[in-house]
């Protein structure tokens, strides 16, 4: 772990030099990464959503596209296309934007259904079909999809079934006015991210992503995290509860955020900190729990409140 813990703390350090103010959207981005998971970036234009995969991206030297959704975007756009060639009387496939490791979805909700849908694959599975072919993506692979809150002209909602395929919905928020003031600075001839050097590798990341899976869940951590989730499916406001993908990716999640904290064993508190970046998009309400304006996160809350934390030691004992 001690290589572990050096990497995470360079990464952190570079991601915080671009990204002010922001050192839990950090980690917990970071532990979805390392657990090979995508995020959903959701907040209001101009707070460093993009910004925050870019550094992560030429930080780590993975292969960096973006792409920025609109209504007359086609799936080709994304995966790619067939292209004749004359010379050779054959079709010559030309990959798209997805052929990367970190790919930025920028205002995912712009896209049409169709195009949205050109994507999930390539998150569930690591592949693209087109054509009768499959082809691997290279990994790993991560997407930062990033939608705005706020405009809904134009947009078209993720369904339930693409939502799922996030490990975790963030939102990166304001800064304070002192990182506001420093950012100002810090920008005032440059901007930070064109000082960022690459600290680390793909491969080095895969391996981090293979030391997350050995991080030590006690089956009381374990029975904790399926009580919360099995709660959602239990409550008298919700329609619709968390899916068994979504107790994976918590799991997941939650020793990915451990080993990001330098720990080698998960606690309860990492389960009820992430249960709401993980669970919270995978929960729909009712018609009557909408209309007296209770929201997803008040249920949530109420739900950790509820639910007892195990106590005792969480180590692996030897």
């Amino acid at each position: 772990m001690g290589e572990f813990r050096a990497t995470v703390q360079s990464l952190t350090t570079t991601i915080e030099a671009v990204v002010l103010d922001k050192p839990q959207v950090v980690r917990t981005m970071l532990a979805a990464v390392l657990a090979g998971g995508h995020v959903l970036l959701e907040d209001v234009p101009g707070v460093a959503k993009t910004m925050l995969a870019r550094t992560l991206a030429l930080a780590s030297g993975c292969i960096y596209n973006r792409i920025q959704c609109t209504p007359d975007l086609l799936p080709s756009d994304i995966t790619g296309v067939s292209v004749f060639n004359p010379k050779t009387q054959e079709f010559t496939f030309r990959p798209g934007p997805v052929f990367s490791q970190i790919l930025v979805a920028d205002e995912i909700n712009r896209a049409t259904p169709r195009t949205q849908a050109a994507l999930l694959e390539a998150m569930a599975e690591g592949q693209v079909s087109i054509d009768g072919r499959t082809y691997k993506l290279e990994q790993p692979f991560t997407v930062f999809a990033t939608q705005n809150p706020v405009e809904h002209e134009g947009t078209f909602p993720l369904p339930e079934a693409q939502l799922d395929r996030f490990m975790m919905r963030l939102s990166v928020g304001y800064p304070s006015i002192t990182a506001e003031a420093t950012l100002l600075e810090k920008t005032r001839l440059a901007h930070p991210i064109d000082k960022v050097q690459q600290i680390t590798d793909a491969a080095t990341l895969l391996k981090m992503q293979a030391t997350v899976k050995e991080i030590f869940v006690h089956d009381k951590v374990r029975e904790y995290l399926l009580r919360l989730v099995n709660r959602t499916r239990d409550s008298v406001h919700l329609t619709l509860g968390a899916s068994p993908r979504a107790s994976m990716m918590l799991f997941r999640a939650a020793q990915a955020y451990a080993a990001v904290l330098g720990r080698s064993y998960v606690l309860p508190d990492d389960i009820k900190l992430l249960a709401r970046p993980v669970l919270e998009h995978r929960i729909a309400l009712n018609p009557e729990s909408r209309l007296r304006r209770v929201t997803s996160e008040a249920v949530l809350t109420d739900i950790l409140k509820e639910t007892p934390v195990p106590g005792g030691t969480y180590k692996k004992h030897d």
